[in-house]
C-alpha cells in the first residue's frame, strides 16, 4: 500500500527541564524519535517526513533513516499547524498518510500498519485506547450509536467530557487529499489559540467521510513522554517487557526488574544473568554463559560456557569458550580471548589476543599484545605500548612465564617458553626457553640508619 508517514517532533518539552530537545531523550539507549523511525522502516512508506522545531538542527543531525525528509515548524502553533508545514512534501501517489508522534517511542509496527490499513485511503482512522487516568489526553466523542463525532482536547473539555475514558493517542491515518483540504481549513478559535489537528475529525463527519477508531493493543505502546517521571516509567516498562521476552526464550534472570538492555541482546540456551547488568549495542551470549552481578557489556561476543564474574566491564571484545573474566576486569575494544583464558581481578586488556589457556589473573595490563597459548602473565605486569606518539605491539610466545611487576617496553618479543624474572623491565627481546632478568643487583647496607626527624 502506498503510504506517507509524518512524524511530529517539533515540541520543546518544557516539563523535561532540559536543554535537550524532548524527542532526543532516550529509552533503552535509543532516542524517542529513533524508536519511531526504526518502526517506520518496517512499514516501507513512500515517504517519511519528520517535522522539527525546537532544537531542529540537533534533531535532524541525530535522526537516522534512509530517504528521510525534514520540514520545520517555526513557531510551534499546534499540531494542525505542524501538519500544514508538511503538506507540500507529501507524496501525492500515496492515498494514505499516517501521522505518528516522535515522543511516543514504543508504538508497535503491527499497530501502525493496522491503523494505515483501517484508513485505506478512504476513511479517517484514529488510534484510541481506554485509560483509567486520561488526564492530558483528547477525549473521543461518540454519538448515541457509537459513531465517532470528534475529539475534544483536555484543556477545552467540560467536566462531563473529561470523565470519558476513551482517548485519542495523537496518532491517525487520513486520506492524503482530504487531509490537505481539512488541515488548510483549520482555525485557532480555542483556549490555547492553536491549530488543532483533532478538529479535522468534525470536518470529516460533516463531509460524510467515515471516521473509525482503531484500538491500540496496549497502554505502553501509546504512552508519550512529557517529563522525566514519564521517561523513567517508560524505560522500566520497556525493560520489563524485554526481560519477559528473554525469560520466555529460556534465559535465567536473577531479577527481571534489574536488567537493562540498551541495544540488542542475543542469548543461546541456558544463559544466566545476575542483577544490575547493562547490555549495550549488539551483544551475543553463547550456550551456558553466566554473567555475574553489576556487569556492563557492550558490542561483545561471549562464547559457550564462559563466565563473566561480577563488576566486569566488556566493550568491543570477544570471549572464547570456557573463559573466565573478572571480577572487576576490563576488556576494551579489540580484546580477543581464546578458549579457557583467565582474566582476573583488576586486569585490563586492550586490542590484544590471548590464545587458548593463557592467564592474567591479577592487577595487570595487556595493550596491543599477542599472547600465546598457556602463557602465565604475572600480577602487576604491563605492556608499555605507547612511546608518546605511536602504539607498538608486544609478542609473547606460547608457554612463556612473565613474573610479577614486569614492564615489557614495546616493540618487543618474548620467545616461546621464555621466563621473565619478576620486577624486570625489558626493552629488548627475550630469547625462547631462557630466563631473562633485567633489574638492579640487590644490595644490603649493614650500617645504614633511617633518618630521624630533629626534635624542636
Amino acid at each position: 500500500m502506498a503510504l506517507n508517514i509524518v512524524i511530529m517532533a517539533a515540541g520543546k518539552g518544557t516539563r523535561m527541564k532540559s536543554a535537550r530537545p524532548k524527542v532526543l531523550h532516550r529509552v533503552a539507549g535509543t532516542s524517542l524519535l529513533q524508536h519511531v523511525l526504526n518502526t517506520c522502516v518496517t512499514l516501507q512508506a513512500n515517504r517519511t517526513i519528520v517535522i522539527t522545531g525546537h532544537g531542529a538542527e540537533a534533531v535532524e543531525a541525530e535522526a537516522r533513516g534512509d530517504g528521510l525528509s525534514f520540514v520545520r515548524q517555526m513557531p510551534q502553533l499546534g499540531t494542525g499547524h505542524a501538519i500544514q508545514q508538511a503538506l507540500g512534501t507529501l507524496d501525492e501517489r500515496a492515498a494514505t498518510t499516517l501521522i505518528l508522534n516522535g515522543d511516543v517511542p514504543l508504538i508497535r509496527a503491527d499497530t501502525a500498519r493496522q491503523l494505515a490499513d483501517a484508513c485505506a485511503g478512504e476513511r479517517l482512522a484514529l488510534l484510541t485506547i481506554e485509560l483509567a487516568d486520561a488526564t492530558g489526553y483528547g477525549r473521543i466523542r461518540r454519538d448515541a450509536g457509537g459513531g465517532v463525532l470528534g475529539i475534544v482536547e483536555h484543556k477545552d473539555a467540560s467536566e462531563a467530557e473529561r470523565s470519558i475514558r476513551e482517548i485519542y493517542t495523537g496518532m491517525m491515518a487520513a486520506p492524503t487529499a482530504a487531509l490537505k483540504r481539512w488541515v488548510m481549513a483549520l482555525t485557532n478559535d480555542n483556549v490555547q489559540g492553536e491549530y488543532y489537528l483533532t478538529d479535522i475529525v468534525a470536518m470529516a463527519v460533516a463531509e460524510g467521510v467515515p471516521v473509525v477508531a482503531t484500538p491500540a493493543a496496549g497502554e505502553t505502546e501509546v504512552l508519550g513522554v512529557n517529563s522525566p517521571l514519564q521517561l523513567a516509567d517508560l524505560e522500566r516498562r520497556f525493560q520489563r517487557a524485554n526481560a519477559e521476552t528473554l525469560m520466555e526464550a529460556g534465559v535465567r534472570l536473577a531479577d527481571p526488574a534489574r536488567l537493562d538492555v540498551r541495544g540488542t541482546l542475543h542469548c543461546a540456551s541456558e544463559v544466566e544473568i545476575d542483577v544490575n547488568c547493562v547490555f549495550e549495542g549488539e551483544v551475543h551470549l553463547g550456550d551456558g554463559v553466566r554473567i555475574g552481578a553489576n556487569c556492563v557489556i557492550r558490542d561483545a561476543r561471549i562464547d559457550t560456557g564462559a563466565v563473566i564474574h561480577p563488576f566486569s566491564h566488556i566493550e568491543g571484545a570477544q570471549v572464547g569458550p570456557g573463559a573466565l573474566v573478572g571480577p572487576f576486569a576490563r576488556l576494551r575494544p579489540g580484546a580477543v580471548l581464546g578458549e579457557g583464558v583467565h582474566i582476573g581481578n583488576f586486569v585490563e586488556v586492550k586490542n590484544s589476543t590471548l590464545a587458548d589457556g593463557a592467564k592474567a589473573n591479577h592487577l595487570a595490563y595487556l595493550g596491543d599484545a599477542d599472547v600465546g597459548a598457556r602463557v602465565n602473565y604475572g600480577a602487576g605486569s604491563i605492556t608499555a605500548n605507547y612511546d608518546g606518539a605511536n602504539k607498538h605491539r608486544t609478542i609473547i610466545g606460547a608457554d612463556a612465564h612473565i613474573g610479577s611487576n614486569c614492564v615489557l617496553v614495546a616493540p618487543i618479543t618474548v620467545g616461546e617458553g621464555a621466563t621473565v624474572g619478576g620486577g624486570s623491565t625489558l626493552s629488548k627481546d627475550a630469547p625462547a626457553g631462557q630466563l631473562t632478568v633485567a633489574r638492579a643487583r640487590q644490595a644490603s647496607l649493614p650500617n645504614w640508619k633511617r633518618p630521624i626527624k630533629a626534635k624542636r
